[in-house]
């Protein structure tokens, strides 16, 4: 890919002006249409973002990101599309291997039933009014749809080596999962659960911002879901992702406090019962292993 180097030439008050407009169009159209969720949206207001940050720039300079861009973004569009069409193969769904090894790891009660028990209130149904865990975890689980391509967008502007670095990891993690989901497709505990090999647990991921009306919005790549995609769970293992970049590369010590991210992810996940704890012990593995592989790698080219 083409790694463009042309550094900013906008005043700092031309960039202010810029920001504020672009972070207002941003907050409205998560308000009023819903918050960028696909891949290819997001990527979108990332471009217009980096169009605020160097406002006086030449317009054609612009253009710049997709030549650097396009690349990537094929990649993770195709791998949109593979997981949404991984679950219509004809491998079985496996569902009684991740129930069993959680309720081993939970003692006998599967973590996500224990937890719903627990928090979710009787009934345990998204209608009922959230509790503050509740707007927590749920703004935790919408993160993953933007945290890694908005840190990729701060990192082209900022260095684009180190964006290379980044949407590698990134990317590799995509279809090392993407390679799972098609080979081993896993029922969630909701799944599980409506079909009899999980007692009674319910999804209730937006539950959180119920009250709110805030909500997710597919901007650009519509139906392509997949609800046996659950093994490993690429939630965690790209909050872990984010975590483990961050740690390494920045020196604060205040940087320890990113792994909270996974930890974060993963509570979020078992409680929605979106995934088992198994599932998010594989994603932050996965993760782990992308890490050292890319990083061997690149030792390995530059050398």
């Amino acid at each position: 890919m083409t790694l463009t180097t042309t550094p900013p030439r906008t005043s700092r008050s031309a960039r202010t002006r810029a920001l504020t407009v672009y972070a207002v169009l941003l907050l409205g159209w998560s308000w009023f249409v819903g918050i960028p969720n696909d891949p290819a949206g997001v990527v979108l207001w990332i471009w217009f973002g980096t169009i605020a940050w160097d406002v006086e720039a030449p317009a054609r300079d612009h253009l710049d990101f997709w030549r650097d861009w396009w690349k990537p973004l094929l990649l993770i569009v195709a791998y949109w599309l593979g997981r949404g069409l991984a679950d219509g193969i004809g491998v079985p769904v496996h569902y009684e291997m991740p129930v069993r090894v959680d309720e081993w790891l939970g003692g006998g009660t599967a973590p996500t039933v224990a937890v719903q028990h627990a928090w979710c209130g009787e009934p345990c149904v998204r209608t009922l009014p959230p509790h503050w865990y509740d707007v927590l975890l749920t703004t935790v689980y919408a993160s993953h749809f933007l945290v890694a391509l908005t840190l990729a967008g701060v990192l082209w502007v900022r260095n684009r080596l180190e964006w290379t670095r980044w949407m590698r990891r990134y990317v590799t993690l995509l279809f090392a999962g993407l390679t799972i989901y098609v080979v081993y497709p896993m029922a969630p505990p909701w799944m599980a659960a409506r079909d009899g090999y999980l007692p009674e647990v319910h999804r209730i991921t937006s539950r959180g911002w119920s009250e709110i009306d805030l909500h997710r919005q597919t901007m650009v790549m519509f139906g392509m879901g997949n609800q046996v995609a659950a093994m490993p769970s690429l939630h965690c293992g790209i909050a872990c992702l984010v975590a483990v970049y961050g740690v390494w590369k920045l020196r604060s010590a205040w940087r320890w406090l990113l792994l909270l991210y996974p930890v974060a992810m993963s509570l979020a996940l078992v409680y929605f019962a979106e995934h088992y704890v198994i599932d998010a012990i594989c994603g932050i593995a996965l993760a782990g292993l992308v890490m050292v592989a890319c990083a061997r790698w690149e030792r390995k080219r530059a050398a």
